[in-house]
């Protein structure tokens, strides 16, 4: 049996960036978010992922930002480190690199505009998973790469001993069970909308953006869940649904409403790199609203 690389809520956590003009990364605000979900009981950080902006990080943050974490997180949590790229040779180093630096696990997402077809997704895999040692969750999310990882693709990546697990994102609840009962593989829900039903239906546990605002609320969930008391767990979403939602933090793309929201609370993560860009206040002041019917501002 492979190992799992965690059960429960994991979060997918923003960079806070400091407001000078390079918007370079703010660290002592970095060790002070990892400690809030620590506190949280938040089970893994995931870290450089979409929504920690791995885009727009240079090759340097990417590993110190790594490097950072698995020191604050002393191993009271994994550090699973965001290295997916559309260049696998690319791939590959900045894999070698995280796991140099310490990162428990890698989540790499499938290639974004290349397009590639199902063996060339795998051999993309497939070429890190040689050079590394440390377990591999995949990443699948066809609404901004383009591309489903088909459950095939998912059976022949299984085989390696260190592909373990899949973050999936593709909104398709049958989906979701198919890769449960026959991929192989761990699964988590990418996607908060989704957490209940997938836990429900088996998944591992999930990778939340909601994490960064309630992280001990979506780890009440998750632990709902694995102890089989699904009615309560969903009466916990039902209570968030809005703001995780459409209409909160998902309004814009992600990061930004993410980021927009800390900041309500208090907690200045900084705006979000270009080409990304901050909401408009209209959305702003919704964004707020949804806030307040939960408590939070």
């Amino acid at each position: 049996m492979k190992n799992t690389i965690y059960t429960g809520s994991g979060v997918a956590l923003v960079t806070p960036m400091n407001r000078d003009p390079g918007q370079s990364v703010n660290y002592p605000l970095f060790e002070k978010l990892i400690k809030r979900q620590i506190d949280g009981c938040t089970s893994a950080l995931i870290i450089c992922g979409t929504t920690g902006e791995a885009s727009t990080l240079t090759d340097e943050e990417h590993i110190e930002c790594i490097r950072f974490a698995v020191e604050k997180a002393a191993g009271k949590v994994p550090v699973i480190a965001g290295k997916g790229s559309n260049d696998t040779a690319y791939m590959g180093d900045l894999s070698k690199q995280a796991e140099k630096a310490g990162a428990d696990a890698l989540l790499l997402v499938s290639p974004y505009y290349n397009k590639t077809s199902q063996n060339g997704l795998y051999r993309h895999f497939a070429a890190v998973a040689d050079v590394v040692k440390i377990p591999i969750m995949l990443y699948n999310i066809p609404s901004r790469t383009g591309v489903n990882i088909e459950l095939a693709t998912f059976k022949r990546l299984a085989e390696y001993s260190n592909i373990v697990a899949v973050k999936e994102s593709g909104g398709n609840v049958a989906y979701f069970s198919t890769l449960i009962n026959e991929s192989g593989l761990d699964v988590y829900s990418g996607d908060d909308y989704m957490n209940v039903a997938a836990m429900a239906l088996g998944a591992k546990g999930v990778v939340s953006v909601m994490g960064n605002i309630l992280p001990r609320e979506t780890a009440e969930i998750c632990r709902l869940c694995l102890e089989n008391n699904v009615l309560e767990a969903g009466k916990l979403q039902q209570k968030y649904a809005r703001f995780m939602g459409a209409q909160g933090l998902f309004m814009d793309v992600n990061p930004i409403p993410v980021k927009h929201a800390l900041k309500l609370m208090g907690i200045d993560a900084g705006g979000v790199r270009l080409p990304l860009c901050d909401m408009e206040e209209g959305k702003i002041g919704l964004l707020k609203g949804e806030m307040a019917v939960v408590g939070l501002v």
